[in-house]
């Protein structure tokens, strides 16, 4: 589990003579930016001619951001069936964890009846208002309800909004294929950079430069970076290679501002990381670089990356025990840049607001069941660590014997080259509750209200590098009785390391001091469902988490376990 915004932004395209034409508005909206440059030389095996492109488009609901319909590919050219590709796969579905599938042949796209405007430029020259036009038009809107299955009205509702990707067919390694920008950035790293070193022009710059957004959308940010260099893998993964576009002339979402950078929970082991990029780092000119947290300093040394790419640098350390807002100050110390000078730290508390003592003449006549909430949650991260070796080239330098008695040695003129070393983490979790012991008539996952339940979560963290992941540290549990809000209960670290198990703590209202949770007495007949976060297993690529829930049946309550009966006489 991993696991980026609202309107469009488009770069790089070379127009030449193209001939406008009007479409009907449909009231999209859309901002474009441009960027992008020269193409450079390619060859026979490796090379991409202009005007092999296209556009792939898909339909995502806005509330959710779910894709509610296969994407299709449009282009004016379409190329020859038998090339590779890695099928229909949108930039959300790829940073929601899809994976690169291979496909020989098969390729199926649509040519539309009035042709694309040029996208992908090869010398940063572009008409934007003929891309805004074309993409924002009646035309396209109802050429796309046709190939999806939508209805036309439906899509242009305002519910609607169509994500578009660039897509660039080139030959590569003498092998045509097909891919989006954001394909091409992970199949570089699978490449281990090399892609970028035969068509950089084309795959980190011109083809994801030719759409980014300007505004943030969709969970994508806005794109702040250079518009004429090439990127780094991560960051067209991240924000390049796509464009949005909205119906019905909505008011832009407003972006999401976060006041912090990271928020943190008290006492507990977390990682804190940036992007360090510019130039090149390798063992003979070696960047480092420093955190400064709340008087200590950390010193990340050797952090290596190749020419035009960039590498994450983290520290792991332990939060304060009392919540607290810090300000992290990052230093660099070498020629590099870092994505963050300065990182805002929000550090809570999360066992503040657990329930009060319950009462047995508590009373909610106005009780309703509420759907389970989900917070944030990603149960698997990668992340990537540039590692150089020496590449050897010993050259004979011939010497003058006459003159010098030397007559020659042997010189390494070797470089620095790059191999990409792959990191993942994943979480797994389970959750269980039962009644309490002290319930006398609890019968396995049933039970009367006004008895205590307990509760286990079961976590297991797997990775191949330990010493960049935490174990899942922090569980914190909501119930139905205050509609999964209002009071919560933290559980208590059962043991420690990447199988750590989490129970509530000891409850202060228990005449035994159990590790329960008392169901209210009043709370009715039916299904009794705690919900759990799992969270805080810090990696260097973001946080794991999970939510986990599990139900137990409340039938009757604890006064039906009292009577009052006669004194037997003696």
């Amino acid at each position: 589990m991993k696991c980026f915004y609202s309107i469009m932004v488009i770069l790089c395209v070379l127009l030449g003579g193209f001939p406008l034409t009007a479409y009907a508005d449909t009231g999209g909206s859309g901002n474009i930016d441009t960027g992008g440059g020269g193409m450079g030389q390619g060859t026979s095996q490796n090379r991409w001619t202009s005007g092999n492109e296209g556009v792939r488009v898909t339909v995502v609901r806005a509330s959710d951001h779910a894709i509610v319909a296969p994407s299709i590919d449009l282009t004016n050219a379409p190329p020859k069936v038998s090339l590779y590709h890695f099928g229909k796969v949108s930039k959300l579905q790829y940073t929601n964890g899809a994976k690169l599938s291979p496909i020989k042949g098969g390729y199926a796209c649509i040519k539309p009846p009035q042709s694309i405007p040029r996208v992908i430029s090869s010398n940063g020259k572009n008409n934007i208002e003929v891309i805004k036009r074309y993409f924002c038009s009646e035309f396209l809107a109802q050429l796309v309800a046709n190939h999806t299955g939508m209805d036309y009205d439906v899509l242009i509702g305002g519910e609607y909004r169509l994500l578009l990707e660039p897509v660039a067919y080139f030959t590569f390694q003498g092998v045509m294929i097909a891919t989006t920008a954001t394909e091409a950035a992970i199949y570089d790293q699978q490449l281990s950079g090399g892609l970028r070193k035969k068509m950089v022009s084309l795959t980190h710059k011109n083809l994801p430069l030719s759409m980014f957004l300007e505004t943030a959308d969709l969970g994508f940010p806005a794109w702040g970076g250079s518009r004429s260099t090439a990127a780094s893998d991560a960051d067209i993964i991240s924000s390049l290679g796509l464009g949005i576009v909205r119906f019905k002339d909505m008011p832009p979402e407003e972006p999401e501002i976060s006041t912090f950078d990271y928020e943190y929970r008290t006492n507990t082991e977390v990682i804190t990381a940036v992007t360090v990029r510019g130039g090149q780092s390798d063992p003979d000119h070696a960047v480092s670089v420093v955190f400064h947290v709340a008087g200590q300093s950390y010193k990340v040394e050797n952090v290596y990356y190749p020419e035009g790419e960039s590498q994450l640098a983290w520290i792991r350390w332990t939060t304060p025990a009392e919540p607290q807002k810090i300000t992290i100050m990052v230093q660099v110390q070498g020629s590099a840049s870092v994505n963050k000078g300065s990182i805002r730290v929000n550090i809570v508390d999360l066992d503040d607001n657990p329930p009060p003592d319950p009462q047995a003449d508590d009373r909610n006549d106005s009780f309703f069941w509420l759907s389970i909430p989900g917070k944030e949650q990603c149960t698997a991260a990668d992340w990537t660590v540039w590692r150089p070796w020496w590449h050897s080239n010993w050259v004979w330098h011939s010497g003058n014997p006459e003159i010098s008695g030397d007559e020659g040695y042997w010189k390494d003129e070797g470089k620095w080259e790059f191999e990409l070393d792959r990191y993942s983490a994943s979480l797994t979790a389970s959750m269980a509750i039962i009644p309490d012991e002290k319930s006398p008539t609890a019968k396995e996952k049933s039970m009367k209200s006004g008895y205590g339940i307990n509760e286990e979560v079961t976590t297991h963290v797997s990775t191949n590098q330990g010493s960049a992941v935490t174990a899942a540290q922090n569980a914190v549990t909501y119930f139905p009785e205050f509609h999964y809000e209002l009071y919560w209960r933290l559980l208590d670290r059962m043991g420690g390391g990447y199988d750590m198990t989490h129970e509530f703590q000891e409850n202060r209202y228990s005449t035994y001091n159990r590790r329960t949770h008392f169901v209210p007495l009043w709370f009715p007949d039916g299904s009794y469902t705690p919900y759990t976060w799992l969270a805080d297993c810090w990696t260097p690529a973001g946080m794991l988490s999970m939510n986990l829930s599990d139900t137990i049946t409340i039938e009757g309550n604890a006064w039906e376990d009292w009577h009052n009966a006669p004194q037997n006489p003696e």
